[in-house]
């Protein structure tokens, strides 16, 4: 397996299922560049709570990055070998979660000092 952070656009919307033993999860696929007009199908799967809820929060065409650990796979197409990946998903970053960080990251505007506002209104 390999380490790996991965963006691209959700091919379908993600889906929730539950393992048999009880446990939630969810699937989805990716499709990434590969450069030169090539792109590759990544299929994703996560068992991690917080990226769990991450990913079905998304939608069909949302842009992506996803961390985790990740298995090259090839299957034929039209008779021509394709390259693919399995990736478990331990980490979802969407535009979402880059607008709420960074809002979250923002310094707190300064205290404003309201001992003189007495003062400033009888000037």
């Amino acid at each position: 397996m390999i380490d790996c952070l991965i963006q691209g656009r959700l091919h379908a919307a993600p889906q929730q299922r539950t393992s048999k033993t009880g446990r939630p999860f969810a699937t989805a696929k990716l499709i990434a560049s590969a450069g030169d007009g090539e792109s590759v199908f990544v299929n994703l799967i996560s068992f991690d709570a917080a990226a769990v809820s991450a990913l079905l929060a998304l939608a069909a065409g949302d842009s992506v990055a996803v961390a985790g650990t990740a298995t090259p796979r090839a299957y034929l197409k039209d008779g021509e070998p394709r390259a693919s990946l399995d990736v478990t998903v331990q980490q979802v970053l969407s535009a979402y979660h880059v607008t709420r960080k960074r809002t979250a990251m923002q310094p707190a505007a300064p205290e404003r000092d309201r001992r003189f506002d007495a003062w400033e209104a009888g000037r």
